[in-house]
């Protein structure tokens, strides 16, 4: 068996990070409609391989003097914390975030190696790496086991029946059914922000998937954005369409090549019941405006999509299997289609970054109105005056796996 020599994890500047400031300090702590164009058959399906190489204690402990330190934290992150901690006594301070105005047009930071968007590591065959490189996705078949998929369904529908109500969590039901059904397994069809449930946080933790992030984030993983889910059955009104999109529209970091989405199917998903579908190799392509979708019927929350989208742009439906995991590109332009069955279509998923990643201003940019809207939203739930951007993904943002450095 061939074995590729180990290299260390990328530096900042590898990153397109801008050097560290002269004062240093150790600090530890802490996403279409349904394809009618052309399809290809573009999908590279390959078993769960070996562990994944994790940089060794002494070379991460030699990262610690490279750390940013971290500044003030503003009024309105504080008074979050504290509304926040008050909910949730586990929920422990995190650094102030460290803001680099850039462009949102960012991609990903050009390599003079072979492969720009993995990390060379032991764990991806030659042939997937070259598969991500080209496509930008990559399906593991059986990654994530029966017994803890059934463990996430169950918390699931806990929380439908207000058994459990994790802290900061958002529960967003139709409301058209809500009425019928109240909070039940046949109105909610999203859980999202579960950052503070530890059962269905679990699925950030598990070793299986995070041996397969870190080919993509590096050794220093943080969990940024948590959902799970519930695709309801639809009818010809598209309710639970999400439009096509880019995942990087939503966040508020950089650089892209450092972030990488983990998706799993909790069922069988395929064009019946809505499931993904991408746009191989479009992950090449820079962040395009976003914006609500101007089609008849409801549009769900902050389910953007493409304002200007290729209808002639190949699609591939991703059919998966209970416990198929398929691993993301933050620019790969995606979405799912209508669950058109009585049943329902559960996905567990986790953005994961590297703790090397860095804030950006989105003032000026393609991504501005989504901040104006997501403030609002959080504004109102938790009756604050003002509150940033930064200061929602400081709460959602968890360190998983090495050193929080600066997200």
């Amino acid at each position: 068996m061939h074995t590729r020599a180990r290299t260390a994890p990328p530096s900042s500047s590898a990153l397109g990070r801008p050097p560290a400031p002269r004062s240093l300090c150790e600090h530890a702590g802490l996403p279409g409609r349904m394809c009618t164009g052309a399809e290809t058959a573009a999908v590279l399906v390959l078993p769960a391989g070996s562990v994944c190489w994790v940089g060794s204690g002494k070379e991460r402990s030699g990262r610690a003097g490279r750390m940013e330190q971290v500044g003030i934290r503003s009024g309105p992150a504080v008074r979050l914390d504290t509304i926040l901690r008050h909910l949730c006594p586990r929920l422990g301070a995190a650094p102030a975030p460290v803001s680099v105005p850039t462009s949102a047009h960012v991609s990903a930071v050009p390599q003079p190696e072979r492969f720009r968007y993995t990390l060379d590591n032991d764990l991806l065959t030659t042939e997937q790496r070259q598969f991500y490189e080209d496509n930008g996705y990559l399906l593991i078949k059986k990654l994530v086991s029966d017994e803890d998929i059934e463990r996430f369904r169950k918390e699931f529908m806990r929380i439908c029946k207000k058994e459990v109500k994790p802290p900061g969590a958002m529960i967003m039901k139709d409301e058209s059914l809500r009425s019928q059904y109240g909070q039940s397994e046949k109105a909610v069809n999203k859980v999202q922000d579960f950052q503070e449930d530890e059962e269905l946080f679990r699925y950030c933790t598990l070793p299986e998937v995070l041996k397969y992030v870190e080919c993509f984030t590096g050794p220093n993983i943080m969990a940024m954005h948590t959902m799970l889910i519930n695709k309801l059955p639809d009818s010809d009104n598209q309710t639970f369409l999400h439009p096509m999109h880019q995942d990087l529209h939503y966040f508020p970091f950089r650089p892209a090549s450092r972030i990488v989405c983990s998706w799993t199917a909790m069922e069988r998903a395929d064009q019946d019941n809505g499931c993904l579908i991408v746009q191989p190799g479009t992950h090449k392509t820079p962040l395009q405006p976003h914006g609500y979708p101007k089609w008849e019927g409801k549009t769900n929350k902050l389910f953007h999509g493409l304002l200007d989208e290729d209808e002639k742009t190949p699609r591939v439906h991703l059919v998966m299997e209970k416990g198929d995991t398929v691993f993301f590109h933050p620019l790969l332009i995606h979405g799912s289609g209508i669950n058109k069955t009585s049943g329902f279509r559960k996905s567990i998923s986790c953005h994961f970054a590297s703790s090397e990643c860095y804030y950006i201003d989105v003032k000026n940019t393609t991504q501005e109105h989504l901040e104006k809207e997501l403030v609002e939203m959080v504004r109102e739930k938790y009756n604050m005056t003002s509150v940033a951007l930064r200061d929602i993904w400081n709460f959602r943002a968890r360190l998983v796996q090495g050193e929080r450095i600066n997200l």
